[in-house]
């Protein structure tokens, strides 16, 4: 049996400086900003499309695979 991976946001939250550049391109909603400290991933939405990472003005959103 194989193990299964899937792709996955993360985001630095001590360098995060909840802009919501993020919030706006998720094509799921997966992406919040709760209390205006810092993004937050909702893995369960995620699926690890990279717009995130690619629009994060600071640059600390990283796509990363995670095994299930």
């Amino acid at each position: 049996m194989g193990t299964k991976t899937r792709r996955n946001a993360f985001v630095d939250t001590d360098f995060c400086v909840a802009c919501g550049c993020c919030v706006k391109v998720c094509p799921l909603g997966a992406i919040s900003v709760p209390d205006g400290i810092a993004a937050r991933v909702d893995f369960g939405r995620c699926v690890g499309c990279g717009r995130c990472a690619r629009e994060c003005p600071a640059s600390v959103i990283s796509i990363q695979e995670v095994r299930e």
